[in-house]
Parts: C-alpha cells; sequence; structure tokens
C-alpha cells in the first residue's frame, strides 16, 4: 500500500485561467492518519494588489500555505541553510518541507508515540532533535528519516530540547518531571540531571556551550555552569510561566516568553549589569489554553518574534520595541515563528494544523 501525498498550486487570479495539474508524490502509508494528504498551496492572490508589486525572497508566491498534519502543529525549524522547513505535530509526526518551488512535503518522520512538543535542527543540518509527551527526546537522520538516538530518562512529558551550537553533540531537555537532563549523542544515557522546584517548560544553551539555561511554571530563568553541575545566577522578572527561550545569533542576548504577556531579552554578556532585563516586549498574549508558545531571534539580531493566542504572528523592532508585523492567517493559536536564516522570510505553525511560509521587509538591502 501506498500514501500519497498531493503537492497543488493555488488558481491564478486572472478569471480566464485554469487549474495547473496536481503534482502527486508518492511516501510510505501510515496507519494512522491514512486519510491525511499534505499540501502546499499559494495563498490567492488579491486582484487588487498591482502585478509589479515589490518581491522581497525566492519564496514562489509571498505567502505559502503547507497543510496536511493532522493535528495542532507545535513547532518548526528552518534548516540552517534555509531550504528546508520541519513541523512537529500532535499527530506525532515530523514533517520535512522544501522552502522553494511548490513546499512540497516530501518526507515524514515517525517513531515518537506522543505528541511533539518541540524540534531542532543540529548545526550540520544532518540531523533533526525532538521532544515529545511520550517522555522521550530522539535524534533522527534528516536524510534517510531513521531514528538514530532515543533517550529515554524522563518520567513525564518532556516540555523542550535544545542542542548545542558548537564543541561535543550535546542535547538539554525539559521535562514536567522538574528536571532538566543534559544528553551527548555519542554516549549511552543521560551525563548530567539539573533539579528544579517545578515543572520545566523551556531550555537552551549558552552560545559557547558550556552553560544551561531553564525556565519554566516558577517563572525564573537558571543558569547553570556544566563543569561545576551549579546553578549561576538566576534570572526574575516574569510574573508567569515561562514558555519559550531563544538565544540570539551571537550569543549575547537570551530572549524569554511566558504567560504574564510580555517577552523579555536578557543581557548574557559577562560584567553586565546586575539587572539583565534590557528589553520587555509586549503585544501578543496567552489564554486558558496555556500552550507553550515559543519565541525567536532573526539572523541579525534585529527583529525578534513569537506567536500568540489571538492567532496573530507577531515581529518587534528589538532596537525600539515597537511591533513591525501583527499578521493574521492562522485559525488557532499561534505556536512558534522563526526566521529564516538567510532571507527575509518567515515560518509560524499553530493549533489549525497549518505551517505559513511568508517573506517580509529585509532589515538589510538586498
Amino acid at each position: 500500500a501506498e500514501r500519497t501525498s498531493v503537492a497543488s498550486r493555488g488558481t491564478n487570479p486572472r478569471p480566464s485561467s485554469r487549474l495547473r495539474e496536481m503534482d502527486i508524490v508518492k511516501r510510505p502509508l501510515d496507519d494512522e492518519t491514512s486519510n491525511a494528504v499534505a499540501v502546499s498551496k499559494r495563498q490567492k492572490v488579491d486582484p487588487k494588489i498591482p502585478a509589479g508589486v515589490r518581491r522581497t525572497s525566492s519564496l514562489d508566491s509571498p505567502t505559502m500555505l503547507l497543510t496536511g498534519h493532522a493535528d495542532a502543529v507545535l513547532g518548526c525549524k528552518f534548516n540552517p541553510e534555509g531550504t528546508v522547513v520541519a513541523s512537529g505535530s500532535h499527530d506525532k509526526h515530523i514533517f520535512l518541507w522544501n522552502v522553494q518551488g511548490e513546499c512540497e512535503n516530501y518526507m515524514m518522520i515517525k517513531g515518537h508515540r506522543n505528541a511533539i512538543t518541540d524540534l531542532h535542527w543540529t548545526t550540520d543540518g544532518q540531523t533533526i532533535i525532538s521532544s515529545s509527551a511520550d517522555h522521550t527526546i530522539r535524534a533522527f537522520d534528516a536524510v534517510t528519516s531513521k531514528q538514530i538516538k532515543k533517550m529515554a530518562e524522563h518520567s513525564s512529558f518532556v516540555n523542550s530540547c535544545c542542542p548545542a551550537r558548537r564543541g561535543p553533540q550535546l542535547i538539554v531537555s525539559g521535562s514536567d518531571d522538574g528536571t532538566a537532563k543534559l544528553w551527548d549523542l555519542r554516549v549511552r544515557g543521560c551525563i548530567q540531571t539539573f533539579a528544579e522546584d517545578y515543572q520545566v517548560t523551556a531550555v537552551a544553551f549558552s552560545d559557547a556551550s558550556d552553560k544551561v539555561y531553564t525556565a519554566g511554571i516558577g517563572a525564573t530563568v537558571r543558569v547553570w555552569d556544566l563543569r561545576k553541575s551549579e546553578t549561576l545566577m538566576t534570572l526574575a522578572g516574569h510574573t508567569d510561566s515561562i514558555t519559550g527561550m531563544s538565544v540570539s545569533a551571537d550569543g549575547a542576548f537570551l530572549l524569554t516568553n511566558a504567560m504574564d504577556n510580555t517577552m523579555r531579552a536578557w543581557d548574557m554578556r559577562p560584567y553586565a549589569p546586575a539587572n539583565r532585563c534590557v528589553k520587555l516586549f509586549s503585544g501578543h498574549s496567552h489564554n486558558f489554553e496555556k500552550n507553550l508558545i515559543k519565541c525567536s531571534w532573526s539572523a541579525d539580531g534585529k527583529q525578534v518574534a513569537a506567536g500568540s493566542a489571538d492567532r496573530n504572528v507577531y515581529i518587534w523592532d528589538t532596537a525600539t520595541r515597537r511591533i513591525v508585523y501583527k499578521l493574521p492567517g492562522h485559525k488557532g493559536t499561534v505556536n512558534e515563528v522563526v526566521f529564516h536564516p538567510k532571507e527575509p522570510v518567515i515560518a509560524s505553525c499553530g493549533q489549525d494544523k497549518s505551517v505559513y511560509l511568508g517573506e517580509i521587509e529585509p532589515t538589510y538591502s538586498v
């Protein structure tokens, strides 16, 4: 038996145009969601927009809609080259989509037995690390889709994971069991455990990979020294659970998103002032769903982004803290927004089971 995924293109706005033929791409049958089809399509073009509108990216259309997941999409990430976007869903599957052309879904990665809560690419773009409500973190080969490693020492849902940017192949994970754990892909079993007072909902590595940041429903960020296995400092300021964390590309700043409906940027450089919170962003929202809404930096650090319970994508200017984009489209809570590593393009995913790719204005000259 074979499963068919359809990559179809939307209609041209001219009334006389005809639908082009669909491209059929075959992939293995999945028993649990055999009725699902993965579709990428152009948004319908508004005829009021002039044909000569300036384009800022290599996307086929200014907005691309990727559908096919059978349940809410909880996370999405571009690979380091920006040629592929990975999405992880409550339907237990990871989909890989081409960023160019029709944005076809060319691979489905199976292995998790419950919702995928977070996923990341390793810096070489060869491996995908994912965490799940099945109490595990797993590493998959992004070329063959085969599982490389299963890390299963947490005793409850794993909410977050993050691979180290440099050095050994280390991974940190955070769980509802009140611990963050450090893993080495080359070694069997967990190599270090950091005990927290409450559930851990977000984790990240410092740029140098010598420290780990953990946060959760305690509303503070703890900075752990990997060599001494002790807390170096605690960052206080949020007044509700922290749902997402992201380190800037240069490693100087840590971004945190929380259920107090604020996002904070912290100066993590040595000898920074005692009050390390240097920016506060607001405008987005959480709601009764209490989703773990994530946040991210643009590659140049000039913009930050987050999802929101009001179904919009929010992008702020880092320097002025002003909202520069509030983008509609999703029909449910937006769980994650990420920036393309090389082009003025964002990807977003949400409770409506869909992923959007959209171009924005560049913060640099194209």
